[in-house]
């Protein structure tokens, strides 16, 4: 009974103190409210691709519950935002009520289509308003978007079906089908100029016999599960040229992916990968920066071309979420090369094949998580699902004045299958290498540190001195041990760095010569 009679009193207690409150009396708002920013900046977009989500935060800090009267565009059902307010999307709201000592989210995209406005000449800066109330309490939070054109390339999709039509590709001459979405680029579409950015859904495949041109400026950027097939007989030619500002990168290409919003500016994996299939001839990369790929470069068969199947000087490769460039029984010289932050290798030569490396920054300083392998990776074989190995020669692999260098220990690995029938030849001359075998795991011909015919004039363990490894840069300064331990002969096959600086008199190892670094303010 005295539980039952508490029961009745607290229930009562209840009531009535609820009745009391006024919790939910809501006055209008007086135009006194605060926001978290007085202009909401929609990062770059291009034509006709939705924008990120963005908030405002509108709060309401007087002692009153308060309802404002309208929210809305200024521009109207016209404007190209979209808001949604409390979870409801709309371009006009009314009565919109927040709780005394409380805050309000407001969400804002935008799809924009710079050919509704007349003479946008590639950039178009578009804008409209947040309105809060009217007339005398009227409160305006401003909105800016810059909108830029492009040329848009997708695969083709069947207009009966609606499917998007995946590839067949000449491999070595052989017709492979794939589940890869894409498409041949048409002969009218084989020279990308740096006039607009160019944005790639699927793969652009470059025909048998045809070369894809693309000229200093260009800038390429893909979707997704996107990028750039070279199919048997068929070739790519970038033709950067350098930058007298390296932060701007105006001559060179850029590769990346088609997120222009900062947050996405260094995520590994947005994209697939540059492929050069087997039969692809006389490819060449001069001055490109190639980002945020699953595989920077994937460059299949032909080992013993008179031509390398892939010339590639000047060019920096970063943020790859697994290899930043990867040879499978192919052939690549590279000079001038830098490649930075991959999931696995940096650089690996795999199934043997022929690689020659001068003047070059192969390191791997990945900070996204464990990686399995080194900087380098260098095998003669691949093994099939059904644990079967193939083996092949590696004819050839030279790495000469490079650094070699990262975040692991070691940081190269020499895998050999050992076979009378083949062939492991390798060299590192005048290297700075980082390998430090504490527990002695690596043995064998292969980690004879001492055979000239192996290992000539390296440097280990001592520091690069890279101006700053987490944001990819790898330009040394006066403390390196880099510094003028560069064989001659090497660096008068490639004199000039890729800042374009002379380094025959006294060569530096890697890529760059040496700075000194601005002191920290």
């Amino acid at each position: 009974m005295k539980r039952y009679l508490y029961f009745i009193i607290t229930l009562g207690f209840l009531i009535l103190w609820s009745s009391c409150r006024k919790d939910f009396e809501f006055s209008p708002s007086t135009g006194s409210l605060q926001f978290s920013k007085d202009t909401v900046y929609l990062d770059t977009v291009f034509t006709n691709i939705g924008s990120s989500t963005y908030n405002l935060k509108v709060y309401n800090k007087s002692d009153d519950d308060i309802s404002i009267p309208t929210v809305q565009l200024a521009l109207g059902e016209t404007s190209n935002y979209r808001l949604s307010v409390d979870g409801i999307a709309g371009k006009s709201f009314n009565n919109i009520e927040v709780l005394a000592k409380d805050s309000l989210f407001i969400f804002v995209e935008s799809t924009i289509d710079i050919n509704n406005f007349p003479n946008p000449e590639g950039t178009y800066l578009y804008t409209d308003q947040i309105e809060f109330d009217t007339g005398s309490n009227l409160q305006k939070v401003e909105l800016v978007t810059l909108v830029q054109d492009a040329v848009f390339i997708y695969p083709d999709r069947d207009n009966t079906t609606k499917v998007v039509e995946t590839l067949t590709l000449d491999v070595g001459g052989e017709l492979v089908e794939t589940e890869l979405q894409g498409r041949e680029l048409l002969l009218t579409e084989l020279a990308f100029t740096s006039a607009k950015p160019y944005v790639i859904y699927g793969f652009a495949t470059v025909p048998n016999g045809e070369t894809l041109t693309i000229e200093a400026g260009s800038r390429l950027h893909f979707h997704e599960n996107s990028g750039i097939i070279v199919s048997n007989g068929a070739s790519i030619n970038v033709n950067g040229a350098y930058s007298n500002d390296r932060d701007l990168l105006e001559n060179e290409v850029v590769f990346e992916g088609d997120r222009l919003e900062p947050d996405f500016s260094e995520v590994p994996g947005q994209w697939g990968t540059i492929w050069l299939l087997d039969g692809s001839i006389n490819n060449t990369i001069n001055y490109a920066t190639i980002k945020n790929s699953t595989i920077g470069i994937l460059s299949d068969g032909n080992p013993n071309e008179a031509n390398d199947k892939l010339s590639i000087t000047n060019t920096q490769v970063y943020n790859s979420s697994s290899f930043g460039l990867l040879g499978r029984n192919t052939s690549i010289t590279g000079e001038n090369v830098v490649i930075n932050n991959s999931g696995l290798s940096s650089f690996a030569g795999t199934l043997g094949g022929k690689y020659n490396f001068t003047h070059s920054t192969i390191v791997n300083y990945w900070n996204n998580g464990f990686r399995q392998f080194p900087a380098v990776l260098l095998n003669n074989f691949v093994i099939d699902e059904n644990n079967v190995a193939t083996i092949a020669d590696l004819t050839e692999a030279n790495f000469n004045n490079c650094i070699i260098y990262g975040n692991d220990n070691p940081e190269i690995l020499l895998d050999e299958i050992e076979d009378a029938s083949v062939v492991f030849n390798f060299k590192f001359t005048n290297c700075l290498i980082r390998f430090d075998d504490n527990n002695n795991n690596f043995t064998g011909a292969n980690y004879d540190f001492n055979d000239i015919l192996k290992y000539e004039g390296n440097i280990f363990n001592e520091d690069p001195n890279f101006k700053d490894v987490e944001v990819n840069e790898l330009i040394i300064g006066d403390d390196s041990a880099a510094n003028e331990k560069g064989l001659a002969t090497f660096a008068a096959q490639v004199p000039f760095d890729i800042l374009n600086v002379n380094r025959t008199s006294s060569p530096d190892l890697g890529a760059y010569q040496h700075i000194t670094f601005p002191e920290d303010e």
